[in-house]
């Protein structure tokens, strides 16, 4: 199966300091891939120069196209899209607009199906879509930021650290919604410090420690090593929930 998006020996420094070193990386049609590491281990860095927000050294395809010197807007009108770590909403702003705002490189009648299928994934959006965004709760926050980014119906969603700072219940739905992503046909990479509930969904994982991949393979392989399971997976071993 040929990659959707493919990654060939990428650095990527802040100055003198190599964040990101000679990784490769792919993800294929219809695939989870996650990535699991530490922080500070590289994973925000990589997917900010995959999405062109900081430079790259080395190769970076979509769709069999290479992307590695397009701008961030191309990226996106090309069906690759990044949903930053904090989200970045507009908070005056409601919902709705906030959505709208997904939508600038497609035609209306394509933003309105673009709507239907979001409000469909996140029923509480649609309640709460005249809303200002500030005043969402950090689930209902996480949703819109994945709902906007879904408005430009995306081949690839990029997702960082989507479970960060909420409920259990709530990271439940979000991975849920990941995993029903898929079924309609959206190819996720997923950056997350939550290993378990990362691997659950994943068919593949990457393992990244101080810029460098270690480890990658078949999720439930990856889940099942001694040394992840040592390192990422301890909490599990402590009566910690899964989702």
């Amino acid at each position: 199966m040929s990659a959707l998006l493919s990654v060939t020996d990428a650095h990527v420094a802040y100055g003198k300091v190599e964040a990101v070193r000679a990784v490769n990386l792919e993800v294929r049609d219809n695939e989870i891939v996650t990535i699991i590491g530490a922080n500070g281990a590289g994973k925000t860095t990589l997917l900010n120069a995959v999405m062109g927000i900081l430079p790259l050294k080395g190769g970076v395809s979509f769709q069999g196209a290479d992307v590695s010197r397009q701008d961030i807007e191309d990226r996106v009108a090309a069906g690759l899209c990044l949903v930053p770590e904090h989200r970045e909403l507009f908070g005056t702003m409601n919902v709705e607009d906030n959505l709208q705002l997904g939508a600038f490189r497609i035609d209306k009648a394509t933003a309105s199906r673009s709507f239907e299928r979001v409000y469909t994934l996140f029923p509480r959006l649609k309640e709460r879509r005249k809303q200002l965004a500030g005043t969402l709760s950090g689930g209902e926050q996480q949703m819109l930021a994945m709902g906007r980014a879904l408005m430009g119906a995306p081949k690839l969603l990029m997702l960082d650290e989507p479970s960060l700072g909420l409920a259990p219940i709530i990271v439940a739905d979000i991975f849920r919604i990941v995993a029903d992503l898929k079924a309609a046909g959206v190819s996720v990479l997923l950056v997350e410090q939550n290993a378990q509930a990362a691997l659950k969904i994943a068919d593949r994982a990457y393992v990244m420690e101080l810029g460098e991949f270690i480890l990658d393979g078949d999720a439930r392989d990856i889940a099942s090593n001694q040394r992840v399971v040592a390192s990422y997976l301890g909490f599990q071993h402590e009566g910690a929930s899964a989702v």
